[in-house]
């Protein structure tokens, strides 16, 4: 069973731990990103489903599991203006071992390969 949360508890997220009352908001300002407004999905949606090898956004953009963004717009931009690019993600020494939680990133960037038919280096550390 889980443990509940006091609902005044101090927010904590990092990458070990999560308690307290989550303010999105605040993740999003702390971590320097931008929330993925309806204008935002718009044109995620015209850059990518029916372009490349994908029929719908991604399950993560649609379930609003991801929620902010740091260079979404700059990669728009780019995309809509023709200039060709490439993909770049990793894993890090974050753990001594790969888990579940690291399958994450790996999916989300496989439909971006996908939608935009980009290549995709994989750097692992």
């Amino acid at each position: 069973k889980a443990e509940e949360q006091p609902a005044d508890e101090e927010m904590v997220v990092t990458a070990w731990d999560v308690k307290g009352k989550i303010d999105y908001t605040k993740l999003v300002n702390d971590f320097g990103s931008t929330l993925i407004d309806d204008d935002l999905m718009k044109r995620i949606e015209a850059a990518t489903v029916g372009k490349g090898h994908v029929d719908k956004l991604h399950r993560f953009l649609r379930r609003g599991i991801f929620f902010s963004h740091r260079d979404m717009t700059a990669l728009l931009d780019n995309v809509e203006k023709g200039k060709p690019m490439y993909l770049y993600t990793g894993r890090g020494p974050s753990s001594s071992s790969m888990h579940l939680g690291h399958l994450i990133p790996f999916l989300f960037t496989k439909w971006l390969q996908d939608a935009f038919n980009a290549p995709l280096v994989i750097q692992m550390t």
